[in-house]
């Protein structure tokens, strides 16, 4: 063999080469689906506007007791509109996980669902307390525990709302107060405390409806000049 050969097997021995794999180098990451991103909206409005929508009716009529009549026209708000819009708020706020607000939207629907009760025959609140056709004082100092239960849960309520918004505590302040009237009226038959409690059901419905607008003008809907502050009442680390 001659010295030339050896020469050509060795370069052509130089032309191979051996291709190893890092056993330890990780496996590049395939394309990742992008997770879905469900938009869910804020059902506190509704609740707010039902709570105020109620409330003021039932303040107009307290207001207006001697050129109505019978007040059976709440029955209708209480029932149809907060009673039914508040407990689904409730249950859509307890999806959400905020408790405070489901607590609160619910209880409410069952209060208003209980008062527009209280102006159904079937039920014969009224008749299970009347003789010879009057209506005795034994149901108005009925009412008057009923509604003096309800301004304690209210006051439960405002303690647990000083950290919200200025109208949510104002909202409920004057409903304590409303209430607290309209439950010393029944007791005592006195007019003028009938007159008080609807003028502060009144502000208290409309502060309702501050709080409803603020969160339900948004920049999605309507123009900045029209939008409500929320008017928060304490920084979060109180």
């Amino acid at each position: 063999m001659s010295s030339n050969s050896i020469t050509e097997k060795d370069g052509s021995k130089d032309n191979y080469y051996v291709q190893t794999v890092n056993m330890d180098t990780p496996t590049p990451p395939g394309p990742q689906m992008q997770p879905f991103q469900r938009t869910y909206g804020n059902p506190a409005p509704l609740g707010m506007l039902a709570y105020g929508t109620v409330f003021l009716c039932s303040s107009i009529l307290t207001l207006a007791s001697k050129n109505v009549g019978q007040p059976n026209l709440v029955l209708v708000f209480a029932t149809f509109y907060g009673g039914i819009s508040q407990t689904l708020v409730g249950m859509w706020e307890m999806f959400l996980g905020n408790t405070f607000s489901a607590t609160v939207f619910t209880t409410y629907g069952g209060f208003n669902l209980s008062y527009g009760a209280l102006y159904l025959p079937q039920i014969g609140l009224a008749a299970a307390y009347t003789v010879d056709g009057v209506v005795g004082q034994q149901f108005y100092n009925a009412i008057g525990i009923y509604l003096a239960i309800w301004d304690l849960i209210t006051f439960v309520f405002f303690l647990g709302a000083l950290r919200t918004t200025l109208p949510i505590a104002a909202t409920l302040g004057f409903t304590i107060c409303a209430l607290t009237c309209l439950s010393l009226n029944a007791f005592t038959g006195n007019p003028h405390l009938a007159t008080a409690g609807g003028a502060l059901g009144i502000i208290a419905s409309f502060g309702a409806y501050y709080g409803a607008l603020s969160l339900f003008w948004t920049q999605q809907t309507t123009m900045s000049f029209i939008r409500l502050p929320l008017l928060v009442t304490a920084p979060s680390n109180v």
